[in-house]
């Protein structure tokens, strides 16, 4: 058996897997677990990341407004499953004017590192980038430099330094909807200067694993293992009838998280119930968190379905690299 390396989480929500199912993550049956109309003006609340936070859970969430604008609020719940989201966004403090102002925002991720809850997301200055905060208590939250030029998306940390270094993968991109995309990774030694990038895997052309042959961009903080550091991502393939998004996993290298010990060829989840492939975007599961107990290997997936509403699904740290490792790219 796999270990995860981390704390243990025994209110980590959980559903066991259902008889008969043949996937390796399987979705909570009480999806979707936050609607689009979670909150005032809302048209739709999706792709968010959580984190446990006190004695419950925390979240930060992707909000598109009836006006269409993108934005960022904090959210509570004592269970990870009821959600008690405020209607203002996150307000950022910061030394410079020039990096606080407010374009967009999207898609954030958190990361616990030396007891602050730093966040990333999609921020909107001159064309898509990668915003940079952090916050202890989830009510005062500061931000720091932006971490890459224009364009790129998908900013995803490692929760400890590698070498002395903090560490996070992204997806340059352009200022459309980016028909391209591989996974790099870069590295810094104070979360403001970046460099040090390495490519750490490509789209994949050819029906081999088709489903990830257009673009894939990382999901939710990576987990530690004792195997390496095992990724859950996104992979998307250009259709008839437009982009579909599904979810598939990989495992890095714990010291040199560029080098892809395993990748999966087949998906490990995909977009078949009307709430994923029916929506503002059709045909959308998109990881953005993950939620993990030690003690048992189980892991909470927190995803966007159809860019519209927030769905819940389970797996474990063994199920992933079985799975992996039975059918590998």
């Amino acid at each position: 058996m796999s270990k995860i390396i981390g704390n243990d989480l025994k209110k980590l929500p959980w559903e066991p897997k259902p008889e008969g199912c043949v996937m390796p993550v399987w979705r909570y049956t009480g999806n979707p677990i936050i609607g689009r109309c979670a909150i005032k003006r809302s048209n739709s609340v999706f792709n968010s990341a959580v984190v446990p936070f006190g004695d419950g859970f925390v979240g930060v969430f992707r909000y598109d407004s009836r006006s269409v604008s993108m934005d960022i609020f904090p959210g509570f719940s004592t269970d990870g499953i009821h959600w008690d989201i405020q209607d203002e966004p996150v307000c950022f403090l910061g030394d410079d004017p020039e990096i606080t102002k407010q374009e967009y925002r999207y898609d954030p991720r958190v990361c616990l590192i030396d007891g602050k809850y730093y966040i990333t997301w999609c921020n909107g200055y001159h064309g898509p980038t990668i915003g940079v905060g952090w916050t202890e208590d989830f009510k005062t939250f500061h931000q720091l430099e932006n971490a890459f030029l224009p364009y790129n998306r998908n900013g995803v940390l490692f929760p400890r330094k590698i070498g002395g270094l903090y560490m996070m993968l992204s997806r340059p991109s352009d200022t459309g909807h980016t028909p391209f995309g591989d996974i790099f990774v870069s590295q810094s030694p104070d979360l403001k200067y970046w460099g040090c990038h390495r490519h750490v895997m490509s789209s994949f052309a050819g029906d081999r694993s088709a489903w990830q042959s257009t673009k894939i961009g990382a999901g939710p903080i990576p987990i530690e293992t004792d195997e390496g550091w095992l990724l859950i991502y996104h992979g998307v393939i250009t259709t008839c009838n437009g982009y579909v998004y599904r979810m598939g996993c990989a495992l890095l290298d714990l010291e040199q998280p560029w080098k892809v010990l395993c990748r999966t060829r087949d998906y490990i989840m995909a977009p078949y119930e009307p709430y994923e492939c029916m929506g503002d975007v059709p045909n959308v599961v998109f990881p953005c968190a993950a939620l993990t107990d030690a003690e048992t290997g189980r892991i909470a997936i927190y995803y966007g379905c159809a860019d519209t509403v927030t769905g819940l699904a389970f797996t474990t740290a063994d199920e992933l690299l079985a799975y992996m490792r039975e059918n590998p790219l």
